[in-house]
């Protein structure tokens, strides 16, 4: 062999003996990386939520991904709101302008499509189905099956509710929820030997019971139903058991009033017969029962105003948050002065008969989905697995304002026995439609028709108009306001006011924890005073 052919020898070895060590420093380092995360490279995760401030990116945080980092350190969260509340709130708007309203769902759609879209995407129930219906969200049911996530655990309210408005197909998924049950007092139905209410029934069935246990008089009244813990309004009530119905005010464009109807005259002589045979807790009742309070010496009672703690209502409609009370109430009884504990328990809210696997007063506000457009989809399904998982069911369980969504750790509170399966069994009514933000966003006149239809039901209950013509002035005339332009003269009767909100206890504790903001109270909770 020559000279030269020794040198490309020795050449050839030394180059397979280099290339082989650097193929097993690489593997070595990958290997290395793969057992210690934080010297990966840092995948970031962009999470989209309607509304952001100061106040609310912290406490997103606090709940939901600085435990995931921790666990996670190459995975960084940024936190992308569609509106900036403070921007609602600081800017001044110009004089004689009424400040511009930004569209809701076309500014998250903005943030799913725009040139650096969000990977996760928070949203509500009622725009879940509008984001299928455009294809915003990848199905997450792929995902579920690759990665054998269990969710067979998950109670019938959040899961069916959210194939309901999916073809039957999950785009996301939600770690916990809120809802409702009918409370009712065990006492009063046995004292009177009547059997006391069951899950499902139908709002006739529980209208009909509250009339058979309704006795007494002045402040010794008992109430067969309350549509809430307070006093009740009967436009109010009329608007909470239409709404129930899924009755709807105006068609989607709100142009032509929908309420001279059959359906709707039904639900008026309902209300306007339960109000005036006291069988429902009225204002006036409570102005009388505040004005005997404060002209004796009555003894101080924590739960004073409270009708069903009170005993004056068999049946009364609450969030679950309520049982907190009543555990309370149980568990101070004894320092309380000639005061009874009402025993209680629960089943669903009542439902429509003709559809009976759903129900009013379910709330699935944190649902999270992956946006199709996701630029990092895989970092956007660890989230969503980690925040859906048993662990975070088991450490989220202790709360007492919110619900877990897998059954395995949803226990009644505080060693108690109740139905709790009356806050799981109903799944949510589905939106009816998609229009309702645009139209109180972009139709001033909206407030108008509503404050009339409060101005026939009083004239209803003061016997100046039976309901048929109260409902058909209501039509008449909200139809003049809804055909007018924004900002038109009117028809002269109605004074122009912002329509007041009444959050519940849930919102409001939400809402002063940056949670939630005054403009995502849903509209079914808004009255008009007179």
């Amino acid at each position: 062999m020559n000279r030269k052919s020794q040198v490309k020898s020795r050449f050839s070895r030394w180059t397979m003996i280099a290339l082989t060590l650097t193929l097993l420093i690489g593997l070595l380092s990958a290997c290395s990386r793969g057992n210690d995360p934080s010297k990966t490279d840092t995948s970031v995760v962009r999470i989209g939520v309607l509304y952001s401030d100061s106040d609310n990116e912290p406490y997103f945080r606090q709940q939901y991904t600085d435990m995931f980092e921790m666990q996670n350190p190459n995975i960084q969260f940024e936190i992308v709101g569609a509106i900036n509340y403070e921007d609602q709130r600081y800017v001044q708007p110009e004089p004689g302008k009424e400040p511009e309203q930004p569209d809701p769902y076309e500014k998250m759609k903005e943030m799913l499509t725009g040139q650096n879209p969000v990977d996760v995407v928070v949203l509500d129930y009622n725009m879940l189905r509008r984001f299928n219906q455009d294809n915003l969200l990848q199905p997450l049911d792929p995902m579920i099956q690759k990665d054998k996530f269990d969710i067979s655990d998950y109670v019938p309210t959040v899961i069916e509710g959210i194939k309901s408005v999916g073809d039957n197909n999950i785009y996301a998924l939600t770690p916990t929820f809120s809802s409702a049950a009918l409370y009712y007092n065990k006492k009063i139905f046995a004292d009177m030997n009547i059997e006391p209410p069951t899950d499902k029934m139908d709002w006739e069935e529980i209208f009909s019971k509250a009339r058979q246990v309704a006795n007494g008089e002045g402040q010794d009244r008992v109430f067969g139903f309350s549509f809430n813990r307070w006093a009740n309004d009967p436009f109010g009530d009329a608007s909470n058991y239409s709404s129930a119905l899924q009755l709807r005010t105006w068609d989607e464009k709100a142009e032509t009033m929908l309420v001279n109807s059959d359906q709707w005259e039904k639900v008026w002589n309902t209300i306007y017969g339960l109000h005036k045979d006291k069988i429902v807790p009225d204002q006036q009742y409570m102005n009388e029962m505040y004005e005997k309070r404060s002209s004796t010496d009555a003894p101080y009672q924590p739960f004073f105003g409270d009708l069903f703690l009170s005993g004056n209502v068999a049946m009364m409609i609450s969030e679950s948050y309520y049982v907190n009370e009543l555990r309370k109430a149980s568990d101070n009884a004894s320092k309380i002065k000639d005061f009874d504990m009402v025993d209680w328990d629960v089943v669903t809210v009542p439902v429509s008969s003709s559809n009976p696997g759903a129900g009013g007063y379910i709330g699935l506000s944190q649902l999270m989905g992956i946006n199709a457009k996701a630029q990092n989809p895989e970092g956007a399904w660890e989230f969503i697995k980690f925040t859906n998982s048993k662990d975070w069911a088991k450490l989220k369980s202790r709360s007492n304002y919110e619900l877990v969504a897998r059954k395995e750790f949803l226990k009644p509170v505080g060693g108690l026995t109740y139905n709790i399966d009356a806050f799981t069994l109903l799944k949510p009514l589905p939106p009816v439609t998609n229009m309702d933000d645009n139209i109180y966003r972009n139709k001033p006149n909206i407030w108008q028709v509503q404050g009339i239809g409060q101005e026939m039901f009083q004239e209803v209950m003061n016997g100046t108009k039976d309901v048929k013509q109260a409902l058909a002035e209501w039509e008449t005339r909200g139809n003049a306001l809804l055909q007018q332009p924004a900002g038109g003269e009117g028809d002269g009767t109605i004074e122009v006011m912002p329509m007041p909100r009444t959050m519940t206890e849930e919102e409001a504790i939400k809402a002063a924890a940056g949670e939630i903001t005054i403009e995502e109270v849903p509209v079914d909770n808004v009255v008009v005073e007179e």
